[in-house]
């Protein structure tokens, strides 16, 4: 019996509670050292939230099959855009760095952009390289 219960723990996926938290109960999948990257999964959706070294909540994309959506929490919310999605109130400030690669677990990835207003972008797509989950998020694609 304790087997059992144990191999349910180590096997387990994302956790399904704590979106929109600054510091969820879960694991740090960034693949860029400025950002904090947490995924969530419920209901075959996986939700990836993007917070800033300081904790606080940019964005949120949800996405599943190939689709994605942008979740209304976080302080750029509106700056996040998806292929299905453009943002719902885009910045006129310029990038002031390239955009960085803060997730890829393969299927999707997320980047950030740091504009000259201070604000942040967001974007999902699809994954353009197919990649090992672990070696995308540890070593990037």
């Amino acid at each position: 019996m304790l087997a059992t219960c144990l191999s349910g723990v180590a096997f387990a996926g994302p956790p399904s509670t704590g979106l929109g938290q600054a510091w969820p109960n879960t694991t740090d999948v960034s693949t860029s050292p400025n950002w904090h990257v947490y995924v969530f999964t419920l209901g075959g959706i996986r939700y990836v939230q993007v917070n800033d070294l300081n904790g606080n909540v940019l964005g949120a994309v949800g996405t599943a099959g190939g689709q994605f959506i942008t979740l209304p929490i976080g302080a750029y919310s509106q700056q996040v855009s998806t292929p299905q999605q453009p943002a719902a109130s885009p910045s006129s400030a310029t990038p002031a760095a390239a955009p960085a690669t803060v997730y890829n677990d393969g299927a999707s990835t997320v980047t950030a952009t740091p504009m000259s207003d201070g604000t942040v972008q967001l974007s999902a797509a699809a994954a353009e390289s197919s990649c090992d989950p672990i070696d995308c998020n540890i070593k990037g694609p």
